[in-house]
């Protein structure tokens, strides 16, 4: 049975930092590529960043600079840091797990970031 868990979330002042996690089990972790997305009231859901089994990594033009995804695959485990929050950014966010080829994706059930202004 595959997993996603994030944690993390929470709420934080303009400004502020948080990271996200998301631990993964059912799946091989390392052959994944792993994204964060998020999805705002009433807007569709986005890609925030993402990282693929070799570490390549790519960033929504609104959060490049302040946000950085990486992976520790010994722990099967995708990170989000997110620095100098904006209220922008409140959202569900979700972690994302797909192997190119495979014809698969699973999705965590998402963890609530809420920046206040």
């Amino acid at each position: 049975q595959v997993q996603l868990v994030e944690s993390g979330g929470g709420l934080v002042q303009a400004g502020g930092s948080l990271r996200l996690s998301c631990a993964a089990s059912g799946i091989m972790f390392r052959f994944n590529t792993m994204g964060w997305y998020r999805q705002a009231p009433g807007n569709q859901r986005e890609l925030v960043a993402g990282i693929t089994s070799g570490g390549s990594t790519n960033y929504a033009d609104s959060v490049k600079g302040r946000f950085t995804i990486s992976r520790d695959n010994a722990k099967n485990t995708v990170y989000l840091q997110m620095n100098s929050l904006k209220p922008e950014d409140t959202a569900v966010y979700y972690c994302k797990a797909e192997r190119v080829g495979w014809g698969y994706n699973y999705w965590g059930q998402g963890t609530q970031v809420t920046v206040s202004s």
